[in-house]
């Protein structure tokens, strides 16, 4: 007797399948802005340190794809990051030279801090004592001075000091209007007398708050009584409210 075989059972097609490309493609999209991310970043660091993230995400089933992107992640040649605290030597060397004589009396004196470039100009120099007028001897010094603060484009933060002995007149209550005052007057004499762009500029008064000196002698609250002229490096300037928007068409010179 003949008997039919009998049929397999037809076998049902996969609908899942599609789920195996979308993973693929996923994974290919995010390892895209990875790439995108790398490449716009300036810091190679941070870039070394998101591809190995990536690649230690989808280390259980990374695909050939995604281990190339991140390949190309690090090979690429990106900027070198900009220093933290950008070089202003040249600007000290200019300084020096255009101060030499004042330096050697002492009446200024040019230092390098993590902040920036800082020129201390003693109170004798700039100020009777008291007052928040500019000496008309001082304004060669100042010259010299503006000269090289012209020719940057970072910013620039004026900062009075005074000693610890009070002060109180007709025109200051105490110590603290006396070194904001004297700030200012300096703000003015750079942006209205020789052409600094206001915008560059800031002023603070600390009046006896920040010594470089002891005052329990008159030498050294001789040096305390000061107005700083900080040319400020990328670092110093992160503080500094708007200073992206101000200078975003003119960075920071490498001086």
């Amino acid at each position: 007797m003949y008997r039919r075989p009998k049929r397999k059972p037809a076998e049902h097609a996969n609908q899942e399948r599609w789920v195996i490309s979308y993973a693929d493609f996923v994974t290919l999209l995010f390892a895209f802005f990875v790439v995108m991310f790398a490449t716009a970043n300036a810091d190679k660091a941070k870039a070394r340190a998101v591809s190995e993230a990536v690649k230690a995400a989808f280390s259980q089933g990374a695909t050939r794809d995604l281990e190339a992107a991140l390949e190309q992640v690090r090979k690429q040649q990106l900027p070198t990051p900009t220093s933290a605290a950008p070089s202003l030597t040249h600007s000290q060397q200019l300084l020096e030279q255009a101060l030499q004589d004042e330096i050697k009396r002492g009446e200024v004196e040019v230092h390098m801090e993590p902040r920036g470039l800082v020129v201390s100009f003693k109170q004798g120099a700039l100020f009777d004592s008291g007052a928040d007028t500019v000496k008309a001897s001082a304004l060669p010094t100042m010259q010299k001075a503006a000269g090289v603060l012209i020719r940057l484009q970072n910013l620039v933060r004026l900062e009075g000091h005074t000693d610890n002995l009070p002060i109180h007149n007709l025109h200051f209550r105490n110590n603290w209007e006396l070194s904001s005052a004297r700030s200012i007057a300096i703000l003015t004499l750079l942006s209205d007398l020789f052409g600094i762009d206001r915008r560059r500029l800031s002023v603070s008064g600390y009046a006896d708050v920040a010594p470089v000196a002891s005052n329990e002698s008159e030498e050294g609250r001789a040096k305390n009584r000061r107005v700083d002229v900080v040319i400020l490096s990328e670092l110093g300037a992160r503080s500094e409210p708007g200073q992206a928007g101000i200078l975003s068409n003119q960075p920071f010179r490498k001086q």
